[in-house]
């Protein structure tokens, strides 16, 4: 009995479900909700869909149109597995393929009429032929279309002649567009170039045409840039405005500020006319493009001359004044640029040969706001100046050159094309360097010799005070100063061991000595070692002394002293001759103090004497408890 029970169950169970998938899987074919408006002279492209079907994975569909003004008449359109299907208004365009089915997939595919007239409004069915083993479901779909006359209207103020304009020049297009419609369609405003560029692959070597768009506004009236040129509507250097005009028309004016060289091509404004379809999505139903004119941009690296003078060498006295021209030739009248000009030295009085080698450094810079900067040598802001004498003339003046003056002088600029105040991460449209301009001066002959010593008296001890004496001798003519620097490097250890005296005849190099003081040429002295008392003074025109007041062991080391020569300009200066003298090392040790001596034979002799003392009274207790011993065993 349960058994019968448990066969029906099953069976009214299957029942249920073959009802159920029978009615879930039917035909049903889908196009979109109307009433879709196109206009006139535009694609129309409308999709239809077929799911739920038995057979093939192809399936075949028909088109019908039920025009307004036919009394509701059907006529074929186009067919997907009949050549014959169309009506005769439709067989010519079929045939040129104005009127065509495109295949997504099987069970997908789209009615395309290139040009819409505005007899092709009506009612439009999409038929699928059944595959099915029953007839059930939906086999066609309808949608409603309205033809809308077009009105899209386009056109520019200037065209652009292609006659070549400077790098850095300001583009500027204007396009104007409008349209009427009964319906709520949007307009957007596309400006776009179309350009050759390289194609890869297997066809390297060739030229294809590639179209960019520049800027757009969009049918929300919001400005979109191009994906190539969204670092520059970032920087402000692509705009997009709109603006009313006579009759309604909108003006849109795009700017590009300084046009570059990849902005050579053929430019084009496109408007479209676009409309919110009944499922939400907005379709573009009308495009119209107009092309403004073809831009050839000029390179500045092929004008563009930087020079300077006077040319290839100059000589002068030390203390005669520097003047250096910077000229900046072939900028573009018509383009207002901002220029960085810089002179660079490389090479000085201390290189073996001028200019061959070194690290080339910044002198002084004009920004292009017109401040001017030095370099390394800070103290030239108030003996030099640099000056825009002219447009695109640039002067350096050192009113009293120095020997370290001596070098390769070069002009170098920066030109920020079509940007008069460029932003400091702003890279610079091209930089040009000048020739070399050698600079040599002629010093007066400097001879200096220096000469450390010890000062004599008793050994020196530890809490002594070292006194050291240089001996600095300058033979020149005119006004001269020697400053001199004390330096100390570490006993080597087999000195030290030795406990002698010894002066080699050059410091070790092996170790980096420390700078202990110094005594400027002005008079300034510089004491550089913490932790010591140390004092240094000028004892005669030749004589140096160095003082370390109360010396500790760190003190003691090899000591030499180095002198260079100032000389004084005609104008009261003081520089750097480069004449340079180092003397030989005077090793400096610290023997022990007599106070430090005693303690060693006190120290000794407390430790000695009681170690005597405790062996002598171990061993006279040691025998006096043996004879006690011995007594009492008598007894």
């Amino acid at each position: 009995m349960r058994t019968m029970m448990a066969s029906s169950v099953k069976t009214a169970l299957f029942v249920f479900l073959h009802w159920v998938l029978q009615y879930a899987v039917c035909r049903d074919v889908t196009v979109p909700a109307g009433p879709l408006f196109r206009v006139a002279g535009f694609p129309l492209s409308l999709p239809c869909t077929v799911s739920g079907y038995e057979g093939p994975r192809t399936q075949d569909f028909e088109w019908f149109l039920y025009r307004d003004d036919a009394g509701g008449r059907q006529m074929g359109v186009v067919s997907t597995r009949d050549k014959g299907f169309p009506y005769a208004p439709f067989q010519p365009r079929v045939r040129n393929g104005e009127v065509r089915v495109e295949r997504d997939s099987g069970d997908k595919v789209r009615l395309m009429i290139q040009r819409l007239r505005t007899e092709d409004q009506g009612k439009y069915e999409c038929y699928t032929p059944s595959t099915d083993s029953t007839y059930q479901g939906n086999y066609s779909g309808s949608v409603t279309v309205k033809v809308i006359p077009d009105t899209l209207q386009i056109s520019y103020s200037r065209s652009l002649t292609g006659q070549p304009v400077p790098e850095g020049a300001e583009l500027t297009l204007t396009c104007s567009s409008s349209i009427q419609s009964e319906q709520l369609t949007h307009l957007s405003i596309t400006f776009g170039k179309r350009g050759i560029g390289e194609v890869s692959g297997t066809e390297a070597g060739g030229e294809v045409s590639t179209v960019r768009e520049i800027i757009s506004i969009d049918k929300f009236l919001a400005i979109v840039p191009g994906r190539f040129y969204q670092k520059r509507y970032d920087a402000g250097e692509i705009t997009l405005e709109k603006r009313s005009g006579e009759g309604g028309q909108g003006v849109y004016v795009m700017k590009m500020r300084a046009v570059q060289p990849d902005d050579t091509g053929s430019y084009f404004c496109e408007a479209s006319q676009w409309i919110l379809d009944p499922d939400r999505s907005w379709q573009k139903i009308a495009q119209r493009t107009l092309d403004i004119g073809n831009l050839t941009v000029q390179q500045l690296a092929e004008s563009l001359r930087v020079t300077s003078s006077p040319r290839e060498e100059v000589t002068l006295q030390v203390g005669s004044p520097l003047i250096l021209t910077c000229e900046v030739l072939g900028l573009p009248s018509d383009v207002k640029s901002g220029l960085l000009v810089q002179w660079m030295k490389r090479g000085s009085v201390s290189s073996d040969a001028v200019g061959t080698g070194g690290v080339e450094v910044e002198v002084a810079r004009m920004n292009p706001d017109g401040i001017v900067s030095w370099g390394d040598d800070l103290s030239r802001a108030s003996g030099g100046s640099m000056e825009k004498v002219a447009e695109g003339r640039y002067s350096l003046k050192l009113f009293s050159a120095r020997p370290a003056d001596s070098g390769v002088y070069r002009c170098v600029v920066s030109v920020y094309a079509g940007r008069t105040n460029p932003g400091l991460s702003m890279p610079a449209t091209l930089t040009q360097r000048s020739e070399g301009v050698t600079v040599n001066l002629k010093t007066k002959d400097v001879l200096v010799s220096a000469v450390a010593q010890l000062s004599r008296g008793p050994l020196l001890k530890r809490g002594s005070t070292i006194t050291l004496i240089c001996n600095a001798t300058v033979t020149t003519a005119g006004p001269a100063q020697a400053q001199v620097l004390w330096l100390r490097w570490p006993i080597p250890k087999p000195l030290i061991q030795r406990g002698s005296v010894v002066t080699p005849p050059k410091p070790p190099v092996v170790e980096k000595p420390t700078l202990v003081a110094a005594l400027l040429y002005n008079g300034v002295a510089n004491i550089y070692v913490n932790g010591s008392e140390i004092s240094v003074d000028r004892l005669s025109a030749i004589q140096y002394r160095l003082r370390v007041h109360a010396a500790t062991m760190d003190d003691q080391g090899m000591y030499s002293c180095h002198a260079e020569v100032w000389g004084q300009d005609p104008h009261g200066s003081w520089y750097n001759t480069g004449a340079k003298a180092e003397s030989t090392s005077v090793t400096v040790y610290l023997y022990s103090r007599a106070v430090d001596l005693l303690l060693i034979p006190l120290v000794i002799g407390v430790s000695s004497a009681l170690f005597v003392g405790i062996v002598i009274i171990s061993t006279v207790t040691c025998c006096f408890m043996k004879r006690l011993a011995s007594q009492r065993a008598r007894k």
